[in-house]
């Protein structure tokens, strides 16, 4: 028999159907509610984070002032170039921009290909280029150009030391890092779309706040000057095999910086001149003179007796280097570096008056100048001093100094008596070319007075005609100046053979246009006397200098002095033309004036003033085969700039010889083969 089923209970299923339909109306309700609570009361919050997620502000870098010589010379300044990327979904033809991004940007092609066939969203190519890309590229569809700023250094290593350097936008050392407020400028915005990932997309990009140009920076170096210093110290590194060497030129009257090269093991990106101190042997005995000087202690006619060249005081003998013996006065112990006559002499110093002497000549403290880094030297309070320390300060040790210090010290010698402060800025102008801020000399102090210079500087020109650093000596112009040598001290010791060669001079001897100071580091090859290897090169340099037409020289005053100087004692003036037929012309190296009577070849035998058919201009001469030194001074004496490269004879010239420049126009000179890239 069948078994009847049963009906189910009607109230039960009747239950069951409110409660699900409750529970779907409840989740329709959470649904709801939460719909609502996203899209209208938190619609605004999640709308600012999706945008954030696709949309970012990003700094927009400005670009980077220039930096420029006193002459308006470009010594850093940045260049646009662009980086180029590639959207392959959007490229409509492979084959043909595979092609032409080869040819414009230079690279491989299989990887241009493998970047157009990419599969991923966009691909960013490598490198930077000119801005000459953006019209071969800027139109083409899937291809996409960003903008930046790289900086750039006209001339080279020129002046790498002094400049500073710029890494991923980052100042590092000298005027790029200490003025790094100003060159910076002011950065823009953009907004910028990303993917899913985060990526930026190429192109999609809007700018709201445009970047500001950084400020130009004007600095008191001479690109000429420069130039010159650095080849006459690397000729001079290279010839007596030293470790290195710096130079520092000034002008004495307003402290300006002209030129700050140092060379160390092969390179001249170093700033030894201000950080790297040194003894500085006999350079500072005309500080101690000057002291005895200023405090009427002694005169220059006072006599000294320096028995056979040795003297020995506080159980240390003080030796002379070429003994001379017997009595001498004070003038001729300075002009002939007796340390047995200074250090005698100095002892009617007292401790106090021998520190301060030394330190109103700026030893032992910063001398302020516009760099990071500057070392202060040392020198010692008179209660940390020993027994022999007045002997040891008086010649040149237990004081530490650097290049610039002592170079801004014989400033104080030549200009009557007045310490300035180094100038390495003379101002910061915007982009219209107006002043935001101006750096005027400075006097730190008047050290000693203008008769006691005189009488310094009468004896360091004895010094150049006919003592230790007759090498210095020019034909014409007087030069004033002293050398030294000091042991170099390094592992808690001197060390046997190791010497700082030195010379110091300003130039000309009467009212002193320029300071000059040569240090080289630990020459080699048996002659390391200052006199012998730090001397001629501030007679090479000066030389150069007169031969170069665009040199910060007063040469209407150089051209009186120069004549002044010929004219014998008592008498008339020599027969010629008067110094003001001369006052406008270039000076020779030798001091003439170039075009006057008498003086040199023609024009058109000094490489061809005259250009054909009768166009202005100067022919560059062939200087292949001539020693970099003089190939520099002809091109200087006809009104040329000059750049070098490598060292040794000149192998080539660039612009060739032959070929029509205008003054103020810069040749390279290449050494060994090298003619090196812009």
């Amino acid at each position: 028999m069948r078994r009847r089923r049963r009906r189910p209970d009607g109230r039960k299923v009747l239950f069951r159907r409110r409660v699900l339909l409750s529970v779907w109306l409840l989740c329709g309700a959470v649904v709801i509610g939460r719909a609502s609570q996203v899209q209208i009361l938190q619609g605004a919050t999640w709308s600012l984070q999706a945008e954030q997620q696709h949309r970012t502000v990003v700094a927009v870098p400005a670009r980077r002032g220039s930096v420029v010589d006193r002459s308006g010379v470009d010594l850093a300044t940045s260049r646009e170039t662009f980086r180029v990327s590639v959207a392959p979904r959007e490229v409509k033809d492979a084959e043909a921009v595979t092609e032409l991004l080869t040819e414009t940007l230079g690279l491989d092609r299989d990887l241009v290909r493998e970047a157009v066939a990419s599969a991923r969203p966009w691909r960013v190519l490598p490198g930077s280029h000119p801005p000459s890309v953006r019209e071969a590229l800027g139109r083409v569809g899937g291809l996409y150009l960003e903008r930046e700023h790289r900086r750039f250094y006209p001339r080279g290593d020129l002046a790498r030391g002094v400049l500073g350097v710029v890494r991923d936008g980052e100042a590092y050392g000298g005027v790029e890092q200490a003025f790094d407020e100003w060159l910076r400028g002011v950065e823009g915005r953009a907004v910028l779309a990303r993917d899913a990932l985060g990526r930026p997309i190429p192109g999609e990009s809007v700018l709201v706040d445009d970047a500001e140009e950084g400020a130009q920076v004007v600095l008191t170096l001479d690109a000429d000057l420069q130039e010159i210093g650095r080849q006459a110290l690397l000729d001079a590194v290279e010839q007596t095999q030293a470790r290195g060497g710096d130079l520092v030129i000034t002008d004495p009257s307003t402290g300006d910086i002209l030129a700050m090269v140092s060379a160390q093991d092969g390179s001249t990106h170093a700033l030894s001149a201000i950080n790297t101190p040194y003894e500085p042997g006999s350079t500072l005995k005309p500080f101690t003179v000057a002291g005895l000087l200023e405090h009427r202690l002694a005169t220059l006619d006072d006599s000294i007796d320096t028995a056979n060249g040795q003297w020995t005081v506080q159980g240390r003998t003080v030796s002379d280097v070429h003994p001379q013996g017997g009595v001498m006065t004070l003038a001729n112990a300075l002009k002939v570096s007796s340390n047995v006559g200074v250090a005698k002499a100095a002892q009617a110093l007292s401790p106090a008056i021998q520190f301060q002497t030394l330190r109103d000549f700026g030893l032992g403290v910063p001398t302020g100048v516009h760099l990071p880094g500057e070392g202060k030297g040392t020198l010692r309070r008179p209660d940390r001093w020993s027994a022999q320390s007045s002997v040891s300060l008086a010649i040149g040790y237990e004081v530490a100094v650097t290049p610039l210090q002592m170079a801004m010290a014989y400033g104080a010698l030549a200009n009557g008596g007045r310490l300035m402060q180094p100038r390495l800025v003379q101002e910061v102008r915007d982009r219209q070319g107006g002043t935001i801020d101006r750096f005027p000399p400075r006097t730190v102090r008047q050290v000693v007075s203008p008769n006691v210079t005189r009488q310094i500087a009468e004896v360091l020109v004895d010094v150049v005609e006919d003592g230790t650093g007759r090498r210095a000596k020019l034909a014409t112009f007087q030069v004033a100046g002293k050398s030294g040598t000091a042991r170099a001290w390094s592992d808690g010791g001197y060390q046997d053979g190791d010497y700082y060669s030195s010379f110091v001079g300003f130039f000309p001897a009467v009212d002193p246009q320029l300071v000059v100071l040569v240090k080289v580091d630990r020459p080699r090859g048996g002659v390391y006397y200052g006199g012998a290897t730090a001397a001629p090169v501030t007679r090479a340099t000066l030389e150069s200098i007169l031969a170069a037409q665009q040199a910060p020289l007063n040469r209407s005053a150089l051209a009186e002095i120069a004549q002044g100087q010929a004219r014998p004692r008592g008498g008339p003036p020599p027969g010629g033309p008067t110094p003001s037929r001369f006052a406008s012309l270039p000076l020779a190296a030798d001091g003439a004036a170039l075009g006057a009577p008498g003086h040199g070849p023609s024009g058109r035998e000094k490489g061809g003033l005259d250009a054909p058919d009768g166009a202005a201009g100067i022919r560059v001469p062939d200087v292949t085969g001539m020693p970099a030194r003089v190939a520099a001074r002809r091109l200087h004496e006809l009104g040329l700039r000059i750049r070098w490269e490598g060292s040794g004879p000149v192998s080539l010239t660039l612009p060739p010889p032959g070929s029509l420049l205008h003054v103020g126009d810069t040749v390279r000179l290449a050494s060994r083969g090298r003619a090196g890239d812009d």
